[in-house]
């Protein structure tokens, strides 16, 4: 890997550190060729520190560490992005992330719908809440639910209207997170469960 260490006179490459897993960005710090070496030969993340003008390896007093993935260069070779596997919260004041954000999984658009799920089925008393209205029948009327949307599904996949087809798909899709909600778990449950079939 060639990188533009004399690009600045201070000889340090910006280091966006990104978690291998969830893919959120956890912190910037630089480096510089010793602190590059360290890092690949130790396979904890180490920076060059401005403030303490030397090496700084990541958790070496709170102990949580950033375990090296893999390092990539950008198309200047002058910028480093470190896929990690965090150990702890990344953030000196004890957050996930430098921006105080949390280090979670996220799924897109089907992240924020499981957090309106989760926000609407205790909505009992609201009498145009879908979600809630399906929660207050209970696990019965959720599971069976699933099961008209499947059939649905199956029937309009046979057939050659797409549109129809995906209509279907999505109200599978939605009734089957409600469910998964009811069971007490979420999107990333499945996600596990499936990566422990595919090791």
């Amino acid at each position: 890997m060639k990188i533009d260490f004399n690009k600045n006179q201070d000889g340090l490459v910006p280091a966006i550190v990104q978690d291998a897993k969830t893919k959120n960005v956890l912190m910037l710090g630089y480096m510089n060729q010793e602190a590059f070496d360290a890092t690949q030969q130790t396979k904890k993340v180490t920076f060059y520190s401005r403030s303490k003008q030397r090496l700084w390896t990541k958790g070496e007093e709170s102990g949580n560490y950033l375990e090296l993935v893999k390092i990539k260069n950008d198309c200047d070779n002058d910028t480093l992005l470190v896929f990690v596997k965090p150990i702890g919260p990344t953030c000196h004041k004890g957050t996930d992330t430098c921006w105080g954000e949390s280090n979670k999984q996220e799924y897109g658009f089907l992240s924020q719908l499981e957090q309106i799920i989760t926000s609407r089925k205790n909505d009992v008393d609201n009498p145009d809440s879908y979600i809630a209205s399906l929660f207050k029948k209970g696990m019965n009327k959720m599971a069976q639910k699933v099961g008209e949307e499947a059939v649905e599904t199956v029937i309009e996949a046979k057939d050659s209207n797409n549109e129809l087809f995906l209509n279907e798909s999505a109200d599978l899709l939605f009734h089957y997170l409600i469910l998964l909600q009811a069971k007490g778990f979420q999107l990333e449950d499945i996600v596990k469960t499936l990566k422990s079939r595919h090791k």
